[in-house]
């Protein structure tokens, strides 16, 4: 009985922290956000978002159409409706949705209705997409003062959320990744190849010639 009276407060004590623990963990889970926006080739969007204080993680994907399940096949042939996406996960406490607006529409072309850079098509062009008017009316203030500070109009749409689907894993932080892969400059890991593609595709240079410093990716690539 006494080493039973001796082990009660303990096990007591043991149970309140892992309680304090559990707590902990559930209030982040429900402390972070998401914003899902469409960039272009969705391998840089996650490149770059990944790389931001505050961002807990980034999803490549699909969203804005209307087909099911859709592949990556399906998506570039055209007539789904859907974009080439990224869902971002972040913590509001150490990055602000507001930032993470104007950083995005400053690593895009928003003033391109056909796509964005080399990749042409329905599939890549730019988006904002909002689940409440909250999140509507901060996306419009980030593009109005965008079109200010650029001086030029922007076509970047803001657009209702639908249904955001995972692309294939194998897009999936692509851009670290260690495969080998066949591409049209020869047998490359991933990582090297998304590097030859990005350059290749003439993005951060559109970037940095529209947004000068402003830009808060190009210079890192």
């Amino acid at each position: 009985m006494k080493i039973l009276a001796t082990l009660k407060p303990i096990v007591l004590t043991l149970c309140m922290g892992l309680a304090l623990v559990l707590r902990g963990h559930e209030a982040e889970a429900q402390s972070t956000e998401t914003l899902t926006v469409a960039g272009g080739c969705f391998w840089c969007v996650e490149s770059d978002f990944e790389s931001v204080p505050g961002v807990i993680g980034a999803i490549s994907g699909y969203t804005g159409g209307s087909t099911k399940n859709p592949t990556y096949g399906d998506v570039g042939k055209g007539g789904t409706g859907h974009y080439e996406a990224v869902e971002i996960t972040f913590d509001p406490v150490r990055v602000s949705r507001t930032k993470l607006l104007n950083m995005f529409l400053r690593s895009v072309d928003p003033t391109d209705a056909g796509g964005q850079f080399c990749d042409r098509g329905e599939t890549y062009r730019t988006a904002i997409f909002v689940s409440n008017a909250d999140e509507k009316t901060l996306a419009i203030q980030a593009i109005k003062q965008a079109q200010a500070d650029l001086g030029q109009k922007i076509i970047t749409p803001v657009l209702d959320a639908k249904t955001f689907y995972h692309a294939e894993d194998y897009h999936q932080d692509y851009y670290k990744g260690t495969k080998l892969v066949f591409t049209r400059f020869g047998p490359k890991r991933q990582a090297s190849a998304y590097k030859r593609y990005r350059e290749a595709c003439g993005r951060d240079a559109r970037v940095a010639q529209l947004w000068g410093s402003a830009a808060p990716f190009a210079k890192g690539h």
